[in-house]
């Protein structure tokens, strides 16, 4: 037998992404010769064990990577994939997501639900920061200045986390309004939110926020939950470890850097809107969503936003295609998809928590409007 490639993984274990691109890596070994492997357990963006600049290595895959480290490997000639995409290395073969792509597919998010003014919140140190705004802002193109708020990474000893939260406020009640905001990753989208929160501004109906990750922890954790670009993190360790397998056998080192593209998008409560200047339905809409599930009615809306049933119903025709009542029944059915998905709730709870007054009524309701009943929509949720 072939003595095992000795590779050194440089990934970090402490967030979902990293984890991602170690099990793509083992997918591939799984169908190929497998490595001898070292793993380092750090954080993003810690720095590289002393010890790989001298060790005897096959080959390196890393996201930690530095100048320094970088430049042994060139010097020693091992066999490197960089997936390190906060700062660009020359002479190492790259690996890593479409960041421009993610950024576009993000501005289309927002585009289709109807947003004509648009932001971003990113990092002002960070390339592939940089990058998704570049690709967020090509995709607006004519439909006019993009509005962006970048800080560093980390808080600096003269910044507080309190005084950085305060600008992302300023900055958020200048915008103009209704917009769509990009956040450069999951955990900006969640500051976003918070200083929505602590200003009182509607989401997403007056401001619509999506981030970058998937981390879906996060993003359930943030009030409303996050829309979210979801990356190939697993696609990306895969073709990090074929290529690195091709350049330990002998082939040529790459010369090109090898962009994988975002998978698709999760849409979660805080771009689920479709986006209208009209302050009535804005303000409906608003009420709709946090109330639809305790059993609001359309008079209660008309009590709140003080117009006419008429009115508000040519309103909503115009703007979403529906009526008042019609968008109550699709928040509720919405929660009661989550519910059936998520837990094992018996369906007499499921129609008390999603407004229903009786499990048959939501069961006729169900079957109505989705062409099955609830037992069956929760049998093919737990098939996927």
């Amino acid at each position: 037998m072939k003595p095992r490639k000795r590779v050194a993984l440089v990934i970090e274990t402490s967030l979902a992404y990293g984890r991602a691109v170690l099990k793509g890596i083992s997918r591939y070994l799984v169908a190929h010769q497998p490595w001898s492997m070292y793993l380092d357990l750090h954080e993003l963006m810690a720095q590289p064990p002393r010890w790989l600049e001298n060790a005897e290595i096959d080959g390196v895959i890393s996201r930690s990577t530095t100048p320094e480290l970088a430049a042994s490997l060139l010097r020693r000639r091992i066999p490197t994939i960089d997936m390190t995409d906060f700062r660009l290395h020359d002479g190492l073969p790259h690996v890593y997501t479409d960041h421009r792509a993610v950024g576009k597919l993000a501005a289309e998010h927002l585009q289709e639900r109807g947003f004509r003014q648009f932001a971003y919140c990113g990092f002002s140190d960070h390339a592939w920061s940089s990058e998704r705004r570049e690709g967020f802002a090509n995709a607006i193109t004519g439909h006019g200045a993009l509005h962006v708020y970048e800080s560093r990474w980390q808080t600096s000893s003269s910044q507080t986390w309190a005084q950085q939260q305060q600008e992302i406020r300023g900055w958020l009640e200048a915008l103009p309004k209704p917009i769509g905001i990009m956040a450069a990753n999951d955990m900006r989208g969640h500051h976003v939110l918070d200083a929505c929160r602590q200003l009182e501004l509607a989401v997403p109906e007056s401001v619509a926020v999506i981030g970058v990750d998937n981390d879906e922890v996060l993003c359930e954790l943030c009030d409303p939950p996050l829309s979210s670009v979801v990356p190939n993190p697993e696609r990306i360790g895969y073709e990090a470890a074929a290529m690195l397998d091709r350049m330990m056998a002998g082939d040529s080192w790459p010369t090109e850097t090898l962009y994988i593209p975002p998978m698709g998008i999760v849409t979660r409560q805080s771009t689920d809107v479709l986006a209208t200047d009209d302050p009535i339905v804005a303000s409906s809409l608003k009420i709709i969503r946090e109330g639809a599930c305790h059993q609001l009615t359309v008079d209660e809306i008309l009590a709140r936003v003080n117009t006419s049933r008429s009115v508000l119903e040519r309103r909503f025709r115009k703007h979403l295609g529906r009526s008042p009542q019609e968008e109550i029944r699709q928040v509720q059915l919405k929660r009661v998809k989550q519910l059936l998905e998520e837990t094992e709730l018996p369906l007499s709870r499921i129609a008390e928590l999603s407004g229903f007054q009786h499990a048959e009524y939501l069961s006729v309701v169900f079957k109505r409007e989705l062409g099955m009943t609830p037992g069956s929509y929760r049998k093919s949720a737990n098939l996927r």
